[in-house]
């Protein structure tokens, strides 16, 4: 960068440039200064000048973007900003960046860097027409597409193709993982998307990330991260109390039957290929596959049948099963069927993972894929071993069971290390911030599992006024959640709400199964009622074409959105498309958890209370995630109902409702209907 404040002016160009006669002011006639804003832009550039790590809570509305963004762009030095997710990344790079550097007038270099899986991978793309198995219509309309689009795609970002939903059964055929990317031997490797992508990050001034990615590099010391810290002064996360589970995915050993599936279809395509007829590629993946699914068997209770195809699947929807349920450690006659189900369904694993690595090694001087097949093969045996030994006593393992997968996840208790580790490296700055880091001012939730007890702290409210603009409802009528009827009371509810507005309502559930619950209540009670109100499930489309249905109904009869954990969070809906929040319950961390039930068990051992200092504080900072989707500017006004009259009844309500923006509280319905009708009279 050619702009860099010298070290003691970088808080005063700060503040001019903030100020109501800097250039924000000046070419955006609404802009307006807020002290929130440039208490927090302060605090970032005296954490920049002094080599600092800095936590900062923003509540809704400061504006925490341009508050890190100018101050880093101003000290010239080189920067690395974390974002949640692909989407926000995005958002970050192609709208805030831009702007802001053109109304700075600051010639810094920019980059965007994505994980493989979101770059077109052009050897995998010519293979993909190429599978014994072939591909479905679907699937061979999509590859046409994408195949057309790469003859003239730049960057090779698949997110530049119409119509391709990263959820697509292609992606993975036509993308690259670090287990199978051939590298420097791949014959695509000169024009690599890749490989483009990552030597623009390490030429650039400032480059832009998702947590995912950094935590994937960070611990796999691969794809370009560990080349590109060293070189970076300034770091910076933003939504950053994400960063807690997922760097904990990184640190984790896992073994997915996912990828074991890719393994074997990617063996028989490249022992078809390359070594046609020396190796029974047919049966020793049909083997695989048959260990895989005994597998998933297995962690859902059911022992191996040998049954295949369509008779085999998991009984149940997606849930976390705990590790002692599968694999107690016995080994005599006290051990239970399906403990003996689980360890011999690991044994077959291996022995088949052993025979493709054997009919793979006698060939593996063929061709590049199938050395590389080998060693993905050895590595998978070298997790699997992992899952087969004692478990440490600082570690805790679990298994994540889904409709159609498995994952064996082995980690330790949080990311303290890994944080910790990588904080001593260098000297550089860290910068942690997000609406959601704790439920005190000292942030302890936040700092003790990231390993910043050491870090500076900051806590800036929103600059709305919560108490004029917004009202809060704690209804004590209806069954507090447990009871029988407590869904069916908050569907009667929230269908009131949005008929008084006429939709303009979100109703967050804190589990899945309440959604269809809830939502079917809703359609009833607005059907009996002769209402044309939509009711959107989370579930019933993809999340993007829900949000925009409830816009759209917004212009014409209304909507009413019921959503779960997806839509607490990371959701702007501003203005009056968006009145009414309800949420069904407190958002209590479910306490069968294995990995809280670990640190619940840690907590103890030091004689410290797990629910003050662990289910409190994570209820408390899920709440005001929910929470913080009504209220989005200046101007919005709303209704939130929390249907939970524990926050009345117990003793822990008066802490959870202290971490909330301070609403006007009404107690009389009658009341509630007044505001609601006023609400829908502003139209």
């Amino acid at each position: 960068m050619s702009l860099g404040a010298e070290p003691d002016d970088l808080g005063a160009a700060v503040a001019t440039l903030m100020g109501l006669q800097g250039p924000l002011a000046r070419q955006d006639p609404d802009y307006r200064e807020r002290a929130e804003q440039s208490a927090m832009a302060q605090a970032v550039a005296r954490a920049i000048t002094d080599h600092q790590t800095l936590v900062v809570e923003a509540g809704t509305g400061v504006g925490k973007t341009y508050a890190y963004l100018i101050p880093l762009l101003l000290s010239g030095r080189r920067g690395l900003v974390s974002t949640a997710t692909k989407s926000l990344q995005d958002q970050l790079f192609w709208r805030d960046l831009p702007r802001l550097c053109e109304r700075l007038g600051v010639p810094v270099t920019t980059a965007l860097l994505k994980g493989r899986g979101s770059y077109l991978c052009r050897h995998r793309m010519a293979q993909a027409r190429h599978l014994p198995e072939g591909l479905d219509r679907m699937s061979l309309r999509l590859l046409a597409r994408v195949e057309d689009w790469a003859r003239s795609t730049a960057s090779g970002d698949l997110s530049e193709v119409p119509g391709l939903d990263e959820r697509t059964s292609l992606i993975p055929l036509i993308t690259s993982t670090r287990e199978n990317c051939l590298g420097s031997e791949c014959p695509s490797f000169h024009d690599c998307h890749v490989m483009q992508a990552r030597r623009q990050a390490m030429a650039a001034d400032l480059v832009v990330v998702n947590h995912h990615l950094f935590f994937a590099d960070l611990a796999l010391k691969e794809g370009g991260m560990a080349e590109l810290l060293p070189a970076v002064e300034v770091v910076v996360f933003d939504e950053a109390h994400q960063i807690l589970d997922t760097g904990l995915q990184f640190v984790a050993n896992s073994l997915g039957t996912l990828a074991m599936v890719d393994l074997s279809r990617d063996l028989r395509v490249a022992g078809l290929a390359h070594a046609r007829g020396l190796q029974d590629w047919l049966g020793c993946t049909q083997k695989l596959e048959q260990a895989v699914r005994d597998l998933v068997l297995a962690c859902d209770g059911a022992e191996p049948s040998g049954v295949t195809g369509e008779e085999q699947r998991p009984s149940r929807g997606a849930r976390r099963i705990r590790w002692a349920d599968r694999c107690s450690g016995r080994h005599d006659a006290s051990a239970r069927p399906v403990e003996v189900a689980f360890t011999q369904a690991l044994q077959g694993l291996d022995e088949a993972l052993s025979a493709v690595q054997d009919s793979a090694a006698a060939v593996a001087e063929s061709h590049p894929d199938l050395q590389r097949l080998v060693e993905r093969t050895q590595d998978m045996r070298a997790r699997l071993a992992v899952f087969r030994s004692p478990l440490a006593t600082d570690r805790v393992r679990w298994i994540d069971l889904g409709a159609h997968q498995a994952r064996l996840i082995d980690t330790p208790l949080d990311i303290r290390d890994l944080m910790q580790q990588s904080r001593e490296q260098t000297h550089r700055t860290w910068i942690f911030t997000s609406a959601t880091l704790g439920d005190e001012p000292g942030l302890g939730w936040f700092r003790k599992q990231a390993g910043l007890e050491d870090a500076q702290v900051l806590c800036v409210g929103s600059p709305f006024d919560y108490a004029l603009q917004a009202r809060l409802w704690v209804p004590t009528q209806i069954p507090a959640p447990g009871e029988a009827g407590h869904n069916e009371s908050v569907a009667q509810l929230g269908a009131r709400c949005a008929a008084r507005l006429g939709g303009r309502t979100f109703v967050l559930a804190t589990t899945l199964r309440a959604l269809p619950v809830i939502g079917e209540q809703m359609r009833r009670l607005f059907e009996s009622r002769g209402l044309n109100i939509q009711v959107l499930v989370q579930g019933s489309e993809p999340k993007r074409t829900l949000l925009d249905r409830f816009l759209q109904a917004g212009q014409g009869s209304g909507a009413v959105l019921v959503g779960a954990a997806s839509f607490w969070e990371g959701i702007d809906v501003p203005g009056r498309a968006l009145q009414c929040v309800v949420i069904d319950k407190l958002p209590f961390p479910p306490p069968d958890d294995p990995l809280l039930e670990a640190r619940t068990r840690a907590l103890k051992a030091q004689g410290r209370d797990p629910f003050a200092e662990l289910f409190l504080a994570e209820t408390a900072i899920s709440l005001k995630q929910g929470v913080g989707r009504l209220i989005r500017s200046e101007t919005d006004q709303g209704l939130l109902v929390i249907c939970d009259k524990r926050l009345h009844t117990k003793a822990y309500g008066a802490r959870i409702l202290a971490a909330l923006p301070t609403m006007t509280r009404v107690v009389d319905p009658a009341a509630v209907v007044q505001w609601l009708d006023a609400l829908k009279a502003q139209g």
